[in-house]
Parts: C-alpha cells; structure tokens; sequence
C-alpha cells in the first residue's frame, strides 16, 4: 500500500497555521457539546445561532463574517442588524465540516486528516472561506493538503474517495473525485520494482506502512507483488467511484485481463450471488456463497444458491431499494467490462446476464452482454446455461436466451472466419481450432438439450430449431442430440408433426450408422405415432 506522512503529522502542518483567537478580539478557552448544540467558552456571550440539520452551534458573527464570504452575505442581504439565527441545512459535509471551520474561524488548531479533508474542503466552498477575505483561508488549506498530501497517497486517495461518496455534487465539481481516481489509477498502473511500498492486499487490518520506511524493509525487495494487489482496496468504492477509476486505469493501458479479474473481483464483494470458482483471486477464498442452480425435477421448482441470498421469494418481496442498487451495479459493469475477448470469463458473464435478466437491467445493456457471451460461448458449462425465464412463460428455462447465444456464437465464428487479417494467418491449426470450438459447443447444446427436454411445457419448435442451429459438420458424433430425443418422447404426451425432423434424424441414424441409440428411439417413436 503506497502511503504519505502520518495524518496526524500532516494535520499539525496544514491546520497550525490559524489565526490566533487575540487577533478577532474573543478570548476563548475552547469548544465544548452539550447535546446537540456546541458552545464556545468565551469572555463575551455568543451573538449568533447556525442550525445545521439537529445541531446547533452557538457562536460569534466576528470571527465567523471575518472569514466566510457566505454568511457575509446572509447577513447583508438580510437587511437586519439584529439577525442572530441562520440555518444551512444544506452544507456539504454537515454538522462535523461546520464544526471544524468554526474552530479554524476561532483560531483553533485543527488535525486535517483523509477522513475529514472532503468533506471540509466542500464545507470551505460552500462557505466561500477564499483569500479575498483572509490570506491563508481554509479553501487554500484543504486544497494544499489534498494536493501535497493526498494525492501522494495510496491509502489517503482511496480513504477521501470513499468519504465523497455522500459529497455529491460538490466533491465532483471541486474536482476532489477526478483528482483521487487518476491518483488511485496511476498508482496501480506503476511499476511497483521502483518504489518503496507496501499494499494491504487482501487484510485490511494491518497499518499502512509509510513512503519513507527504510528501503531495505520494503516488501519489493524481498518479495514478488502479485498484479491483483490493488484489487481489495479498489472494491471498497461505490459503483460509481469505482467506475471512474477503472476508466481511468484503461486510459493509462493497463492489461484488459487484469482489469477484467479487478472487475470480476469487485463484483464478487458487491454481488454476492454472482460469486463463483473462476474469480477466485489467487492465494485468496471466495465468498462462501454457492453457484446458482436451478432444479428441474418439476414445474415447481425454485431458485436455490448464491442468487437467493440477493432475492429471497418473488421478485414483489424484494426491497425496492437493494433491487435498485444492485441493477445499478450491474449496469455499470456491464458498461466497463474491456471489449476484448477472454478478458472476463464466460462462465462471469453468464452469471451477470443471469441476474441483469431477473433485475431488468436495460436491454441495450442486456444484448451487448449477450454479445460479449457469443464471443465466448465455447468455455459455458451446463450450469451456466441453466437461466430461467423471468418473464411470463411456460417452460422454466430461458431457451430462448441460449438460442440468441449460440447465434451470436455463430455470428462472432462467420466474422472471425472471413476476416482479412484472420486469413492472411489462417492455418490448419487455426481451421483446428474453430472447428473444436463448434464441436464444444455442440457438445454443449445437446447437453442443454437434453435437460430442458424434461421440461412437459417445452414445445417441439423450440426444441427443433435449438437443436438445428448448428451446422451438421459441428458434431462429431449424434449420440448427444439422440440422448436429447429420447428425454424429450419420455416426457412429451403428444407428437406433433414438428417431430419429422426428429423422425428424419432417428432414421438417418438406424439405416446408416446403425447407432443403437437411434435403434431404440426408432422403436419407441413407431409406437407413439397413430
């Protein structure tokens, strides 16, 4: 973990450089609560009331007017020598922002640290505490610690990152949200081999150590530093925050990989339903939540894993709110996963899909992950296919879904096939390997097939165009596809002449292949047919 100066060493540095309480001519011996209400104790009664949401803080218009712009003009343009009461619900960073700019008003030494630096910074804006008024100001003081302290700080940036998150709009227009994440995005870009540091990993418990330890006690010395270290410390940040540095990150060209396993990671800690073994960071468990599955034993059956600790019941029982923040999530990273192929897994991307169909996400968003998956579709397993239908439909799986899939599959393989650059280095071992990809996929289909078979509801049609989507050079062998059948004609009450083509299959195999699992199905079929 990169690391500045201690805080509180920094703290004395930016905040000594008050005014001195002699200089407003109020002698104060120090602030103190009771309640929800701050009093000073002073030589003088206090002469001015500022409300700030339930807290209350009893003060002088001196020292106060002396340095803020703002309540400069609250006070003139009221037009009311006696005013003595002023409410600013609306000041960024609440009562304990106010808190520490009235004592820097006062002249009090005050600590700035990463936890407080953001939300005073904001304070200092909104009560407009510029250099016009007094040379030295609180806006120039926070700015400098941000710049020189901050910014020089691994856990500083992430720590006044997360502290903007209830700052908005005004940690964004003050540029304190741009400025971390670009500081967050370079830091995980260097090289660490030329820095003395250290980073939390995956404990967060253990104390930063400092940019000017020793040389000889830094852990790159002595130690290889994985790629993922940022990882943890990254996926503390709120969706939006953590999208900023990860578009930051991709503009200073890190590996799309990398970035996609930080993604990954990111939505296993806020996501909880979408863990699973391929984002298993190394070295590091998982989240103990199981892999989503579905039972196809009847038509009753139910969701069971990772996905109902997310939505327990139906969909009308689900918190609007949680439903809402985790559609966020899932859109934003849809919107950030790098477009190259492999730099997430298909089996992440299934699982995202799965859980953007039961949230609704956009369906703009919806078809580009789709994409994304056809481009992959050869690494799914049978688990990952296994999405139900949240829509009203009869049949529990979403074959329709698997069906857009294995087009866009075939699509993304057409492309790749006649592509210039692909032909100029075309060779057997490239022809080898898309031909095992579609043998995979078939492979893979025929499994699904023979699954979503025992579904009574499903109909012949979908059936059949499923199983003819593929090419007939794409399977080696038909055994999987008659497998499939015999599934289907146990559990269909009724054959309909949509099942010529599974006739014309079942027959093509017993008179030519002599395929003993056709043989039998032939069999079975001549009995059901009138």
């Amino acid at each position: 973990m990169w690391e500045s100066e201690s805080e509180t060493a920094a703290g004395r540095e930016y905040g000594g450089g008050v005014l001195t309480s002699t200089k407003h001519g109020v002698k104060i011996e120090g602030f103190h609560q009771r309640g929800n209400s701050w009093y000073v104790s002073a030589d003088i009664p206090s002469d001015l009331q500022v409300q700030i949401g339930e807290a209350s803080f009893h003060l002088h218009k001196y020292p106060l007017l002396s340095r803020s712009g703002k309540l400069n003009r609250i006070l003139y343009d009221s037009r009311d020598p006696d005013l003595n009461k002023i409410a600013m619900d609306d000041l960024p960073g609440g009562p304990e922002a106010f808190e520490l700019a009235a004592k820097f008003c006062y002249g009090v030494a005050i600590d700035l640290t990463a936890s407080n630096i953001s939300g005073l910074r904001c304070a200092a804006e909104y009560l407009e505490m510029t250099e016009d008024l007094e040379e030295g100001n609180l806006i120039f003081k926070t700015e400098a610690f941000l710049s020189y302290v901050v910014l020089s700080s691994w856990r500083d940036s992430i720590v006044v990152l997360k502290s903007s998150e209830k700052l908005s709009p005004w940690a964004e227009n003050l540029q304190i949200v741009r400025r971390c994440s670009e500081s967050i995005a370079w830091k995980a870009c260097a090289n660490p081999k030329g820095i003395r540091w250290a980073y939390t990993g995956r404990a967060t418990k253990a104390s930063s150590p400092k940019w000017n330890e020793m040389k000889d006690s830094s852990p790159s010395r002595n130690q290889l530093v994985p790629p993922d270290w940022w990882f943890e410390d990254v996926s503390i940040l709120r969706i939006d925050h953590f999208v900023r540095v990860i578009t930051a990150i991709k503009v200073k060209g890190m590996r799309f990989e990398l970035i996609g396993a930080g993604i990954m990671h990111y939505a296993t800690k806020w996501l909880p339903g979408l863990a699973g073994n391929d984002t298993t960071i190394q070295g590091e468990e998982t989240s103990n939540n199981s892999n989503s599955s579905f039972s196809s034993g009847d038509n009753n059956s139910s969701w069971r894993g990772g996905l109902h600790m997310i939505v327990s019941g139906t969909r009308d029982e689900t918190s609007t709110l949680q439903t809402k923040d985790q559609k966020m999530v899932i859109e934003s990273l849809i919107s950030i996963i790098p477009p190259q192929k492999d730099s997430v897994s298909c089996s992440f991307l299934l699982r995202l899909l799965r859980m953007a169909n039961m949230l609704k996400v956009a369906y703009a968003l919806i078809t580009d992950l789709e994409k994304r998956v056809g481009m992959q579709f050869e690494q799914a397993t049978l688990s990952d296919l296994l999405i139900p239908c949240y829509e009203k439909s009869e049949t529990m799986y979403d074959v329709d879904l698997v069906q857009r899939l294995l087009e866009h599959f075939l699509v993304q393989e057409q492309t790749e096939g006649y592509s210039p650059s692909r032909q100029s280095l075309s060779d057997h071992k490239n022809v080898g390997s898309n031909l095992n990809a579609k043998a995979r996929v078939a492979r893979l289909v025929d499994s699904y097939l023979t699954e979503v078979s025992r579904d009574r509801n499903l109909s012949s049609t979908k059936f059949q165009v499923l199983a003819e989507a593929l090419p007939e050079s794409a399977r080696v062998s038909d055994d999987g596809l008659y497998r499939a059948i015999d599934s289907y004609l146990k559990v269909s009450a009724i054959i309909s002449l949509h099942h010529k083509y599974i006739y014309d299959k079942i027959t093509k195999a017993s008179n030519f292949i002599f395929n003993e699992i056709a043989f039998d199905l032939q069999n079975k079929f001549c009995l059901i047919l009138p």
